[in-house]
């Protein structure tokens, strides 16, 4: 055990987070004592922990110094990054994250252990899933990932699509044109795009087809070259319609399919093309499998304690005795074996 003392430097504060929250990240995961003093920082444990406490406060202030602010949210996403792995660094995570954001407004920065592995596995795989909960990132790093690799010209365009699950209406009952009624299902990919990027850029690539984005449907029949494809909510994809957009794949393309096999919309769950998906293609060389928790929320905290408490609820419904003459809904997570048919006597 080793105590060390470390100078405030100026600016070094937003280091520290709101009630000192990215302080205890360090202590906790490091197994050291942080004791914030008026004129020092001292910290107590092992060497080699104390050693990467001062490179979190070194890496801190040399980004300061070059003109990186990191905000709270950042902070502490790479943080538990840092903790996580011994050969990363605040400045290792910041140089990869300037390398996939060349053109685009933000940082594109994996927040949680599986957003990094999430992200290494885009870059280096054909096809690529992302599966778990809401808020996980899923779709917003994927779509940061199509903008930086579009900016970077190692793809000439971007396609975005969703299935259209009308939960009780017809589209062709709804007023209005083909992209009015289809604009509502597809608004969280333009939420993402117009984050990333200058709303009037987003504008002149969507109005040249640069970035389309539209219904699965509209994929049926083509062959997608030289293009970043996502697929989005695609546990709400039958399996004839996943067996299509995965079989889309032309030259130089690269796709991404997230979902959440506990949010389908479809009337029969074990129908999902997605869950299907999940089966068929495990070990298939080129394809990659995310699988992303309730920690890995990066919404308001709130949220990661919402989507835990349902969690827990749905776990514990299906250990309830059901009422006589009803069955139990079949687990999402299961492909259910159909029965065989019985010989004849």
């Amino acid at each position: 055990m080793i105590k060390k003392s470390l100078e405030i430097t100026p600016g070094i504060e937003p280091l520290y987070g709101t009630h000192d929250e990215n302080l205890r990240i360090l202590e906790d995961k490091l197994n050291v004592t942080i004791d914030l003093r008026s004129d020092a920082i001292h910290v107590t444990g092992e060497a080699t922990n104390v050693a990467r406490v001062e490179q979190v406060f070194s890496d801190f202030d040399t980004l300061r110094k070059s003109g990186i602010n990191l905000h709270n949210g950042e902070l502490h996403g790479m943080l538990k990054l840092v903790v996580a792995d011994p050969a990363t660094t605040l400045k290792s995570l910041v140089d990869a994250g300037k390398q996939r954001s060349a053109g685009v407004k933000r940082m594109v920065q994996p927040r949680s252990p599986n957003q990094r592995k999430y992200v290494e596995a885009i870059e280096q795989s054909d096809m690529t899933f992302g599966l778990g909960p809401a808020g996980t990132g899923k779709t917003y790093l994927a779509v940061a990932m199509a903008v930086s690799a579009l900016m970077a010209k190692k793809v000439s365009r971007i396609i975005l699509v969703r299935p259209a699950v009308e939960a009780g209406e017809r589209l062709g009952f709804l007023p209005g044109s083909l992209q009015e009624k289809v604009d509502p299902y597809l608004r969280p990919l333009y939420d993402a795009l117009y984050d990333l990027l200058d709303p009037i850029k987003v504008d002149k690539l969507l109005e040249s087809n640069v970035i389309e984005v539209a219904p699965l449907a509209f994929m049926r029949g083509r062959t997608l070259s030289d293009a970043f494809i996502i697929m989005d909510e695609a546990q709400n994809t039958t399996m004839e319609q996943m067996k299509m957009f995965v079989t889309r794949l032309g030259h130089n393309s690269k796709a991404v399919i997230t979902g959440d096999l506990t949010q389908t919309d479809l009337p029969n769950p074990k129908k999902s093309g997605l869950l299907e998906a999940l089966h068929v293609l495990d070990g298939v060389e080129g394809i990659r499998f995310c699988h992303f928790e309730d920690v890995d929320v990066v919404r308001h905290q709130l949220v990661q304690r919402i989507v835990r408490a349902y969690d827990s609820y749905g776990k514990a419904q299906q250990q309830l005795p059901l009422p006589i003459g009803e069955t139990a809904l079949p687990d999402p997570n299961v492909i259910q074996a159909s029965k065989p048919i019985p010989k004849p006597q």
